[in-house]
């Protein structure tokens, strides 16, 4: 029964390895049929097997992969409370984008490489979640990298594309040297990379050691997970097809660092000093695109910097000790955020492929249904009381104002500022899009595929309903999720009931003004902040320009340096100067050749003077 586990990420390897063998043989629906099915399938799989998570879950091996000294790396996972809730999500997620997929690429040509890619994708996100050792963690670290470059360059005819999804590669390359640092540290300190080893003796270590390890950590999740300082691949991710923007943003690759502390979770809490480093990053990178989120013209690009916010928030959870107000969070968020990204793909479809918000508008009155779907999750997004995103991102507030220090309030006042930008550029969204009437855009015939319509039911009861899977006590819950994790749930942290009440109060409060500030300022016409501070926003701090100033160029100016030195004047100087050589040699060997007598007697004179010479002084 154990064995069974295997299959959860095997059955969408399947799917890949079948479309990229013999995608370009079948029929296209068939195509999208095997990879809708092999996610569905394990999907399904999941809930069969759920009862093997219950308690410390359960651990399966297959077989041994790598045994060579002291290094043992057996392909095994563990199907515990943390992984299996993960699982659940991202086969469940990924079910209806892959369906949705399947009539958003209808006229795409190349669909037997995409839905070889999308279920690859998915078999790594998989391999993360379900590893218990930290190679095949990386394994499927990197394969989630690889397939995220190729999904995101998808349509590299476009030079933008390419350059996006080479973008994304590189950046998140940063990272993975992090972790992969901190994996060789962690063998060398225990000597095994299980990932349940290394959490038990974790407590053994030096507050330096950990620190460090810490550090290490986070700066890996920080690539994946795009936050600061390596969050610039992620607004450029949206090249891709709307599919893949939903797949990366909602229900993998962009968790996948969220998930990692969450998994190591029992070391990193031993160092305080690493949980505030967390929190901060979570926090400022919450702000940070936010902040950004206000001014974006581009439909995708708005969601594409709130879902960086929204990681930000789970980030800060992590830093505050609290494993499972991050996963709370992490899950409402799946649901609410693949809703946006499906209705905008289907907005886009509808407006003929245009996804910008100058062009846009009226939304409303070409599909009633798509409007009330975005509206979902755009309350779901704000904040607005008693959705699924209102409790998770309550939750982490009332987490980090227990905390009670000095810094925690202030990631808590960040925080909470942060819930009114989001606020505000979620109804932004809203207005722009859907009300008011059309600005200068071409139409198109409003028809959508049926499996791009009736996937966004689902996810928007999820995310009006997702609050119901950790509702506190103060609202008649019994915290779900928390019991459900156990020990895994991280630090318990409890306040008054009057400060619960402010808090929530508060949350209220903040996603009311945000709406009141869009709907009395805004209204239906693009008005967004002018001049220096304006650009400043919209061109995301100008982080972008300050890489290619400290990165960028001076990679340039050295490669340049040792292409014209190094390469044309060393290296192709010395092989092209040794061939003149050999050039000059022969040709001044060429002019004893003359075919006199004479010549040639001089020649041999000179030959055994010189011979007789060397023998003299050698005899000498």
């Amino acid at each position: 029964m154990d064995v069974l586990l295997f299959l959860i990420p095997a059955l969408p390897l399947a799917g890949a390895l079948v479309n990229g063998l013999l995608g370009g043989l079948l029929p296209r629906a068939l195509r999208a049929g095997i990879a809708v099915g092999a996610v569905a399938a394990s999907c399904v799989l999941t809930l069969v097997l759920w009862p093997l998570a219950a308690g410390t879950g359960t651990r399966a091996t297959l077989f041994t992969w790598l045994d060579s000294g002291s290094l043992q790396v057996p392909v095994e996972i563990l199907f515990d409370p943390l992984s299996a809730s993960m699982t659940l999500m991202v086969t469940a997620v990924s079910t209806l984008i892959h369906l949705y997929a399947a009539g958003y690429m209808e006229e795409e040509v190349d669909t037997a490489r995409f839905f070889t890619l999308l279920n690859l994708f998915v078999f790594a996100m998989l391999l993360i979640v379900l590893a218990d050792n930290l190679l095949l963690l990386f394994l499927g670290w990197e394969g989630v990298g690889l397939c995220s470059y190729a999904l995101i360059g998808f349509w590299y005819a476009k030079t933008q594309n390419a350059a996006a999804g080479r973008k994304a590669f590189l950046v998140t390359r940063v990272g993975d040297v992090f972790l992969g640092i901190a994996l060789l540290w962690l063998f060398s300190l225990f000597g095994t990379l299980s990932i349940s080893s290394i959490n038990a003796q974790a407590p053994l270590l030096d507050s330096g050691t950990l620190l460090l390890l810490t550090l290490l950590l986070l700066g890996g999740a920080c690539g994946k997970s795009a936050q600061l300082p390596l969050m610039t691949w992620l607004p450029d991710a949206m090249a891709g097809p709307t599919p893949v923007s939903a797949l990366i943003h909602a229900a993998t690759m962009v968790t996948a660092g969220v998930y990692l502390l969450c998994r190591l979770f029992p070391l990193i809490s031993l160092s305080p000093t690493g949980l505030a480093c967390i929190a901060l990053v979570g926090a400022l990178t919450a702000l940070y695109a936010a902040s950004c989120a206000l001014v974006q013209t581009d439909i995708k690009r708005v969601l594409a910097f709130s879902t960086m916010s929204q990681v930000g928030f789970m980030m800060l959870a992590v830093g505050v000790g609290s494993v499972s107000a991050a996963l709370f969070h992490l899950l409402t968020h799946a649901f609410f955020k693949a809703l946006l990204f499906l209705a905008a793909g289907c907005v886009i479809h509808l407006a003929a492929g245009e996804n910008d918000l100058t062009r846009l508008g009226g939304m409303r009155k070409e599909s009633p249904f798509l409007f009330w779907m975005f509206l979902i999750g755009v309350l779901c997004l704000a904040g607005a009381p008693l959705t699924g995103g209102f409790f998770s991102k309550d939750g982490i507030l009332l987490a980090d104002f227990a905390r009670a220090t000095p810094f925690y309030w202030a990631t808590w006042a960040l925080g909470s500022l942060t819930a009114l930008l989001t606020s505000i550029y979620a109804f932004r969204l809203l207005y722009l899009v859907f009300l008011g009437e059309s600005r200068d855009r071409r139409t198109k015939s409003p028809y959508l595929p049926d499996t791009m319509r009736w996937t966004l039911p689902p996810l928007a009861l999820a995310g009006l309903l997702g609050g119901l899977l950790n509702l506190p006590p103060l609202f008649g819950g019994t915290e779900r999720l928390t019991m459900f994790l156990g020990d895994l749930a991280g630090a318990t942290l409890h306040v008054g009931l009057a400060v619960e009440w402010f808090l929530l109060l508060l949350a209220t409060a903040l996603f009311a003004l945000g709406w009141a500030l869009v709907h009395l300022r805004l209204r239906y016409e693009l008005r967004s902040p002018s001049g220096r501070f304006g650009d400043f926003l919209l061109r995301a701090w100008r982080v972008d320009d300050l890489v290619a100033r400290l990165v960028v160029r001076p990679f340039q100016w050295v490669g340049e340096v040792l292409w014209l030195w190094g390469d044309r004047r060393l290296i192709d100087g010395a092989v092209e100067g040794t061939g003149r050589l050999c050039l000059a040699g022969g040709e001044l060997l060429r002019r004893w050749t003359t075919g006199r007598l004479s010549t040639y007697l001089y020649s041999l004179a000179g030959g055994a003077a010189a011979i007789l010479i060397y023998l003299l002084i050698r005899a000498w």
